[in-house]
């Protein structure tokens, strides 16, 4: 789907809250590439979003897969609590999703999941936390499942500085970037199989992609 066609359906979604939340929620689509987070979605999934914020991803999620089901998480409880309400006036969605405040950089009191998705959420994370969130997540997807890994780039200098200024001023946060290049260290030292990689551009924007599948038990 376009961003426009998302952007659309945010717009539907998020009818609860103030301006800025619910507007927040539709302008995001046309910077972050989520229709390429949400391709890599199987039906009937069950997804752990971490660090959710107001639960824009899970919402997409359901929306657009009526047998996916989800749970989200995060630190700030006026996101979750705005992602609740939300919820609250979508009787479609309202059995399938779940919101919880939870410290990502803490330990997780969550099931395993077929996806679990970390969406512009480690540049938040103090650099020496960023590997262990990496290492919880982990912990938290099923064998044979997707971790989905999407953050901002932090190179060149300028796509990152912008990011960063974006960060500043509405997160109020001097942010840390962790290279791809860690990432992908880290996947290869977990035996993590690689299923998509996709560096992209959104106006000032730079996304860097990564999807990645656990690998099943071998038999016997």
């Amino acid at each position: 789907m376009s961003a426009s066609q998302l952007s659309r359906i945010a717009r539907s979604l998020y009818r609860k809250g103030s301006w800025s939340q619910r507007s927040l929620q539709r302008w995001r689509p046309w910077i972050c590439p989520f229709e390429q987070l949400l391709a890599l979605i199987p039906p009937h999934a069950s997804v752990l979003d971490v660090g959710c914020g107001g639960g824009l991803f899970l919402f997409l999620t359901a929306s657009l897969n009526s047998t996916a089901t989800g749970v989200g998480i995060d630190l700030s409880p006026s996101s979750i609590a705005f992602a609740q309400r939300n919820v609250s006036v979508n009787p479609g969605l309202q059995p399938r999703l779940q919101f919880q405040v939870l410290d990502a950089t803490g330990r997780w009191p969550v099931s395993r999941f077929d996806v679990v998705s970390l969406v512009d959420v480690l540049h938040h994370v103090p650099p020496e936390r960023q590997i262990e969130v990496l290492q919880e997540a982990l912990a938290h997807l099923n064998p044979g499942g997707l971790l989905l890994y999407k953050d901002m780039c932090d190179s060149p200098w300028w796509l990152a500085t912008a990011n960063r200024v974006h960060d500043l001023l509405l997160a109020q946060q001097w942010i840390h970037y962790l290279p791809i290049e860690a990432v992908e260290q880290w996947a290869v030292s977990n035996s993590l199989t690689l299923v998509q990689k996709v560096d992209t551009r959104r106006y000032w924007y730079g996304h860097e992609l990564r999807a990645y599948r656990r690998r099943l038990p071998l038999p016997g």
